[in-house]
């Protein structure tokens, strides 16, 4: 069997200084021994994976040197250079971490010499001026303390006064760095991950610190002492920043805390001390000096909602809860903390903070767990289900059950689960041991609360699960007997069925341990099944198509995971069932036609089972569960999914190498010759997808077949994998899969409809994808290349004529897997007619045709079968490249010719245009040239470019032909009347109205194609001859191509359909040029294509046309280029580029807020895409960060909108009447971002959207 290789581990290679390396080169010996030679080898190599081997070497060559229990100087330099080694590897190379395993087991005779070592080397790095260099040593500092003996030991011992220095000097001189840079996202994401790590290493080094007595019993004036003062100074000033990032104010949290519990005596009054921050009634007479100091901003009472919120977290998180060690004190700061806690959860609006106080109240609840078990009595009077401090917990629980966010509604169920734990710590021993449920009111009371909600609350199903667990199904099925049909019955709403079948399968097992545990004998599993198998049947058979098909993806599959031994009672009731309905079938044809009955249900059931390996083998099933005559039947049942499921059983398996019997290849014939016309597209996806399965198992199991054919050569019994011969089964693989394909093929007849040709050609995608060419030994069963002639291979060039896109691109990617023998052209004559009918199509007036072009010509430049007069385009000779990079260049030389061709031919057809627009609507639309180049482009991998001389010119002139072209249809984009634009008409009047519409375009043509109406003479249609006598400025050149002269009827539609297609392919293009080509880091550099004037000519160029196109077609596809040029500069490194966005927004809100009347700004049609212009600038703003462009823009429009004096108002009224458009695009969009972030600002107020 083939076996796919891992994929190899990639391990940079350590390397070292010049003078390292002479050192070993000195101490080496001649024999190649000692720790230098071992060290000299390892460096030399460039394969990180082997150097591995060489240092596990280390240590086990040092034991052997230790015999006279001392250190010679060669080891102690050896030692010193595995120091530097060690500190110069980065954090995630695995090298550090072998490394840092082989020294912790050093002999103790060079311990000593080793830390000196270390000590001497990171104190080097520690003293480093370099803000940028700081990232690594802090990382090198966590490194040591991360299963480091030798690290730990010099970090916390040795330089702890020099690492607390260095953590203060850096987070200072980094958080200024961070404000220097405010705006700069790409530079502040990466100064404030800098940040948040050098707060994670300060609260990991202080927490490695096991005795602190050391740190009180200093004077203040100790370095240790001032260190730790500037730090926890630093870390205040971070928890009160909002500008930071939360996660950073999260942790300055946590060390907050910790170096409070570290620095303040006596430690007993800590929780004092902490209740008072909290509760903002900080006595300041009775704290010491260095505490006011440090925290000043924390002990007023004008401290923020998430500062106190991170206090909480770090107060949970850093002081020790277990067995009650605080005291009578812990115990109250803990209940001031769930209040506190209470209070800020009906203050704070913001997502982010909301999911932080979620998780901090569930991490209350499990401090609140440790201290009851061992509490006083007061706290559990304080905690008990009957409590003012649970009934609130669980009015957080409902309030939030149903919350937005997910790992919201994960919290709740987690404080759900602890409050009953809570509960049954607080009861006393007598209420513990009274029998029933009935005993605990409060159980009892949250039962039957939960029981009487509607099962469309999604949190209920969580809550219960929790309730099962903590009392047993059996008191539920008292209180709800038909609970498992209550539950099954919402399993038709599919936001309800994870809940439902979650809760089902805690329910169902949970009973299942309680019945065999009292059971004596095996007559229990009869009252399971009544209870949670029948509610199943009855769905299955009755229940609509919803709950039929959510039922057994979610609830039958956890079913039989928990009891295999059930499938043969569920098929033994629906055989039954079925055999019983066959009768009466004839009788309800009407109503059996939407249902699946009995039939759809067994075979659900098997081919679940089958796929979670219920079912052994294929042959046992049929021959035990199911007959032949059955399967069939449900292979062309009148109900799809019958069929499907069917089908699934005979494809899948959860053994990928299990052999496929003739029998199932048989009746997988049956299959395709009757469902490959089928017209759901959700069917035909799966039967596709069913298949693709079928062939991977033949492939896998053919290749054991092989590898069981030669050890049946040396007569070894048969395997129970197969009871005949490995080559019988292969030949008979190789048999179906021939005859499958011919039988796909002869689908692809002329003329057949769009679902055949879309089933055959995507099922023989599959196959040639999972039946590759084969390479080295590896043999494989089938190869489709070797069943392709040239009738076939012309009947899949005939699919590109197909109408239907997809079609085309099945038909192009099947070509493209297949080897380029098969692609058989006959002379050369041949293939200039294929070129010429490409370039034909790229000009047809159909759209349709511009696309099967474009395929087309990808098809002759990857398959290197262009013709030879091509060549000319390309005036350089072809770069040196060796054996590998040939096909490469080929395919970017072809892809340049083509593109030169398009490029000459488009440029004629646009001064055309200029001059008559009606004739190149009529003859020659120019967006199928544009269309081929965009497609071409595409397909090639523009960041590896070879020929780049010749791409810069060609790159140069396809910006300015599109802009071009843009400035020849855009007048007609950008009128107020777009559908009606037509410089003539039937009568004077209509002329009369579109001389006003003609008066507002500003084209730069000077044809009196817009300057004049004309009238139409009343016919149907109209020669081009009358044309030219009523229109002498468009003369001859209104002709069509061809050698005869045609009779055309050009519509204002044809106009129309020619401008907004074509200014949709230049967005395209424009937004393509954008995403892949490279851009040039620095002006005139040799390694870009693109430079910062073109991309500043395209951002203009979108800017524009977004703002002024009233036509939708043509500003939606201008939002798409748009959006991928925003997204490019966002994440280019050029500061200039990076900040464009920024600016387009500030200007465009200017615009929008003052009433300039010389604003070009549309003001019709909805405000057509200045939202969409709005919606780019603001999703290319990063997601993790502040979202400060979303925030300030939503504050602008939202000012806008509300109620203003009209007399005052400096927003025109068009505006106005027209903000209820965009906001209604704005929240579609961006809804979960806005949504969250804006309630407190009233943006669902229904007053904002009244007209």
């Amino acid at each position: 069997m083939d076996v796919k290789k891992k994929k190899e581990m990639q391990v940079t290679a350590l390397t070292i200084c010049h003078q390292d390396l002479e050192t070993l080169r000195s101490l080496a010996d001649v024999e190649g021994k000692n720790l230098a030679s071992l060290l000299l080898h390892c460096v030399q190599l460039t394969d990180g994976v082997s150097q591995i081997r060489y240092v596990k070497q280390i240590v086990p060559l040092l034991e052997k040197a230790d015999k006279n229990g001392a250190c010679d100087p060669a080891i102690r330099s050896c030692l010193d250079i595995l120091a530097g080694i060690y500190l110069s590897l980065s954090v995630k190379n695995p090298l550090k971490k072998v490394l840092a395993s082989s020294l912790n087991g050093l002999p103790e005779c060079f311990l000593t010499e080793a830390i000196q070592s270390f000590t001497s080397r990171l104190q080097e790095e520690l003293n480093t001026t370099d803000l940028y260099a700081y990232r690594k040593v802090t990382d090198n500092i966590a490194s040591c303390m991360e299963n480091f003996d030798l690290g730990s030991a010099l970090s916390l011992c040795i330089l702890f006064v020099s690492v607390l220095r260095f953590l203060q000097k850096s987070l200072i001189e980094i958080s200024e760095e961070n404000r220097k840079f405010a705006g700069n996202h790409i530079v502040q994401t990466q100064l404030m991950n800098d940040l948040l790590v050098g707060t994670r290493v300060s609260v990991m080094l202080v927490q490695k610190i096991q005795d602190f007595q050391r740190i009180h019993l200093k004077t203040s004036s100790s370095p240790t002492w001032q260190s730790m003062c500037g730090l926890l100074s630093i870390f205040t000033k971070f928890l009160s920043d909002d500008d930071l990032l939360q996660t950073i104010q999260s942790t300055s949290g946590l060390a907050v805390i910790l170096f409070i519990k570290a620095m303040f005596h006596p430690p007993e009054k800590i929780p004092d001390l902490i209740s008072s921050l909290l509760l903002r009634s900080v006595d300041c007479t009775s704290i010491p000096d260095w505490f006011l100091n440090c925290c000043r901003s924390l002990c007023g009472t004008d401290v923020s909602q998430s500062t106190l919120l991170f206090l909480c977290q770090g107060t949970l998180t850093m002081l020790d809860w277990q067995n009650g060690n605080m005291g009578l004190s812990g115990e109250a700061l803990l209940l001031n903390i769930v209040h506190v806690l209470f209070t800020l959860s009906s203050q704070i609006k913001e997502s982010t903070l909301e999911l932080f106080l979620s998780r901090i109240l569930a991490s209350w609840t499990n401090s609140a767990i440790h201290v009851l078990e061992s509490s006083s009595p007061s706290l559990k009077d304080n905690l008990n289900g009957n409590s003012s401090i649970v009934r609130r917990l669980l009015e957080y629980v409902y309030t939030h059950w149903e919350h937005p966010l997910d790992a919201l509604r994960h919290q709740t169920k987690i404080i759900f689960r602890n409050i009953l734990q809570m509960h049954r710590l607080t009861k006393g021993k007598s209420d513990s041991e009274a029998p029933g449920l009935a005993a605990d009111r409060f159980i009892c009371d949250l039962a039957e609360s939960l029981l009487r909600l509607e099962w469309h609350v999604k949190g209920k199903y969580a809550c219960l699960g929790c309730l099962v667990d903590y009392i047993g199904i059996g008191h539920i099925l008292a209180l709800a007997k038909t609970i498992p049909s209550q539950i099954l019955e919402v399993m038709g709403d599919q936001s309800l069925v994870p809940y439902a079948s979650d809760l089902l399968e805690t329910m169902f097992r949970n009973h299942k341990s309680h019945l065999k545990s009292q059971a004596v004998d095996s007559t229990w599993i009869d009252e399971w099944h009544e209870t949670w198998v029948s509610p199943l049947l009855f769905i299955l058979c009755e229940g609509n198509l919803d709950q039929k098909s959510y039922v057994i993806d979610y609830y039958l599959p956890k079913l039989l995971n928990c009891s295999p031994e059930s499938l043969s009672y569920m098929v033994k009731i629906l055989q039954t069932s079925a055999d019983a309905k066959t009768g009466k079938k004839r009788n309800h044809s009407c109503r059996s036609y939407n249902s699946r009955g009995a039939l759809g249900a067994l075979m659900a059931c098997l081919r679940t089972a089958r796929a979670h390996g219920h079912l052994q083998s294929a042959t046992d099933a049929w021959r035990n569960l199911v007959s032949s005559a059955r399967i069939k039947q449900g292979l062309i049942h009148q109900h799809c999914q019958v069929r499907i499921d069917t089908l699934g059983l005979l494809c899948e398996s959860n053994r990928s190498t299990e052999v496929v019997s003739m029998e199932e290849m048989q009746w997988i014939q049956f299959f395709i010759t009757y469902n490959l016309n089928n017209q759901s597209p959700g069917v035909r996806q799966q039967i596709c997808s069913l298949l693709k399965k079928l062939f991977c198992r033949i492939q896998e199991s053919s290749q054991v077949l092989y590898k069981l054919e030669q050890s049946r050569a040396k007569h070894e019994p048969e395997n129970e994998l197969t009871k005949q011969h490995p080559s019988v089964s292969l030949q008979q693989y190789k048999n179906f899969m021939s005859s499958l394909c011919s039988r796909l093929f002869e689908a692809l007849f002329p003329g057949s409809s769009y679902p055949t040709r879309f089933s055959a050609l995507t099922i023989l995608g599959a196959i040639a994808e999972v039946f590759p060419i084969p390479e080295g030994q590896v043999q494989t069963v089938y190869q489709l290349s070797h069943d392709i002639d040239v009738g076939r291979f012309q009947t899949l060039m005939e699919c590109f004529t197909s109408t239907f896109e997809e079609v085309k691109i099945l038909a192009f990617d099947l070509l493209m897997k297949l080897p380029k023998t098969v692609v058989q052209f006959q002379d050369s004559e041949k293939l200039r007619g294929l070129f010429e009918a490409a370039l034909e199509l790229s000009s047809s007036t159909k759209p349709y045709d511009c696309v099967t072009a474009s395929y087309l010509l990808n098809f002759l430049i990857w398959q290197d079968a262009l013709p030879s007069s091509l060549s000319a385009y390309l005036k350089t000779q072809q770069a040196a490249c060796g054996d590998g990079d040939k096909s490469a260049i080929v395919v970017e030389r072809n892809t340049l010719m083509v593109i030169q061709c398009l490029l000459g031919n488009l440029e004629e057809e646009v001064a055309q245009a200029e001059n008559s627009l009606l004739q190149a609507a009529a003859s020659f639309p120019l967006y199928g040239r544009v269309h081929c180049i965009t497609g071409a482009l595409q397909r090639l991998s523009l960041n590896n470019l070879r020929l780049v001389s010749e791409w810069r010119p060609v790159v140069e002139k396809l910006l300015l032909m599109s802009y071009r072209l843009s400035a020849v249809v855009s007048p007609v984009i950008q009128s107020s009347s777009p559908e009606g634009l037509i410089p003539m008409d039937t009568d004077s009047e209509s002329a009369s109205r579109l001389q006003t519409i003609l008066s507002e375009i500003q084209p730069r043509d000077t044809n009196d194609y817009f300057t004049q109406a004309k009238i139409l003479k009343t016919r149907d249609s109209f020669d081009l001859e009358d044309l030219n006598a009523s229109v002498p400025n468009i003369g001859a050149s209104a002709e069509m191509k061809g050698k005869e002269r045609k009779t055309c009827d050009v519509t204002a539609q044809m106009v129309l359909v020619c401008c907004w297609r074509s200014m949709k392919e230049v967005a395209l293009l424009l937004g393509t040029l954008c995403q892949l080509l490279p851009m040039q880091s620095v002006p005139e550099s040799s390694n870009g294509l693109l430079t910062v004037e073109q991309v500043k000519e395209i951002g203009d160029y979108f800017k524009q046309h977004l703002l002024q196109s009233r036509h939708r077609g043509a500003f939606e596809l201008a939002y798409t280029g748009f959006v991928k040029l925003t997204e490019i500069l966002n994440r280019c490194p050029n500061v200039s580029l990076q900040k464009l966005p920024e600016q387009w927004l500030w200007n465009v809100l200017e615009e929008v807020k003052c009433s300039d009347p010389s604003s070009k700004l549309c003001a019709t049609r909805r405000s057509a895409g200045i939202p969409f212009y709005i919606q780019a600038l603001l999703a290319s703003e990063p997601k993790k960060g502040k979202m400060d462009l979303l925030k300030i823009t939503m504050k602008e429009l939202i000012t806008l909108a509300g109620p203003t004096d009209d007399s005052k108002s400096t927003v025109p009224q068009f505006f106005r009447a027209r903000f209820s458009f965009f906001y209604e695009l704005f929240f579609k969009s961006i809804n979960g971002i806005i949504h969250t972030s804006f309630q407190s600002l009233g943006v669902y107020n229904k007053h904002y959207f009244s007209r």
